[in-house]
């Protein structure tokens, strides 16, 4: 097994796209043809976590937080994101992180909160535009249930919940080949009326490259004619934070009784209760204050997530409680998310979880 398989894996679950601009989620340090001697899995990349590594014999280290954010113009160890990036390289350990992408994407970070709260009927709290691609292409009556089916084995046609969606519409198309074609109907230097049938299918941006291979394995024709348009749609299934419902409305208290129980955390920050109870429960990994507006908007009685200032406590306005845990808190369930995925994909293979608490923060 070799490196580039462990990110080809989690990259099929949260693809680089989806990360927001600022990210550096990715391979940060290493050789992806390098074979793999053990995987280990951490929210950060520290020197403590590096030191694990080594004596573990990994030289895989994935991470949720990226070690390197900004460029490195120079690397001499006087901070900790340069000390790890020299031990990494001076070990051979690669340094793998899926952040905002892992953050985004439908069953990442905030649906590890969500499950420790057991929500129901959870949806992206703030949907991503500009993601969706649409495919339209035209082929002969009797090839098109083909090419329609090669469409949905890409990954073409999912709508929410819904898959193999398509729209199908009859027409003629014309061509007349040149001198030398070799057409799968009609004659070169004739023109051709052929009775065909328009697909349209829908798909996500990163699998555009899927998806046109496939139409064009499956197409009978020796030129194929299609289009593919970048929709401005807001993709439903990708995006920041989640909201959904408590199995059973809850006291305040007891509600952050809880969330302070479920996340292990020794201090919940919050603002006035309002003597409601807590059933529409809005969350998001790390630093979620941009999506309380958000939050505010899809109803939710409370809002999880950490890194409030003072002064967006006040941005509440009494229409719901925030409840801040704290950053580490927040996403230190990303690490079982990377356990589950790499044993779902590799099931003789056993990925390591980090006993390094990397939390930066301590509680009195």
């Amino acid at each position: 097994m070799y490196i580039r398989d462990i990110i080809q894996v989690l990259e099929a679950f949260a693809p680089p796209s989806y990360q927001e601009h600022y990210d550096n989620a990715g391979l940060i340090f290493g050789n992806p043809d390098a074979a793999v001697t053990g995987v280990l899995l951490t929210l950060d990349a520290t020197e403590a976590v590096m030191d694990e590594a080594l004596e573990k014999g990994c030289n895989l280290v994935v991470a949720h937080h990226p070690i390197v954010f900004g460029g490195l113009k120079k690397i001499t160890g006087r901070n900790y994101v340069e000390r790890v990036a020299i031990k990494a390289i001076r070990h051979d350990i690669a340094v793998y992180a899926a952040h905002t992408n892992l953050d985004n994407v439908r069953g990442g970070v905030s649906a590890m909160m969500a499950a420790r709260l057991d929500l129901q009927h959870t949806r992206v709290l703030a949907p991503k535009r500009e993601l969706l691609r649409k495919l339209y292409t035209f082929a002969p009556v009797a090839d098109a249930e083909i090419v329609r089916n090669a469409l949905f084995a890409a990954g073409a046609g999912h709508i929410g919940q819904y898959g193999e969606c398509s729209f199908y519409h009859p027409g003629t198309g014309t061509f007349n080949g040149a001198p030398g074609t070799d057409p799968y109907v009609g004659q070169p230097g004739e023109r051709h009326h052929e009775e065909e049938i328009k697909i349209e299918v829908i798909f996500p941006a990163h699998l555009e490259g899927r998806v046109v291979s496939a139409m064009l394995q499956h197409h009978p024709y020796e030129e194929v004619a299609y289009d593919v348009v970048k929709l401005e749609n807001a993709y439903a299934e990708v995006g920041s934070g989640l909201v959904g419902s408590l199995p059973e409305a809850m006291d305040e208290m007891d509600f952050l009784r809880l969330v302070k129980e479920r996340f292990l955390t020794g201090c919940v920050r919050y603002t006035p209760l309002r003597n409601k109870k807590v059933k529409k429960v809005a969350l998001c990994g790390g630093a979620g204050s941009f999506l309380l507006k958000q939050a505010k908007a899809a109803g939710a009685d409370a809002y999880i997530s950490a890194d409030f200032k003072y002064h967006e406590f006040f941005d509440a306005e009494n229409q719901l409680i925030i409840a801040d845990v704290g950053h580490f808190e927040s996403e230190q369930f990303a690490v079982d998310l990377f356990y589950h995925i790499l044993t779902e994909n590799f099931r003789k293979f056993a990925p390591l979880k980090s006993t390094i608490n990397t939390n930066p923060v301590n509680y009195l």
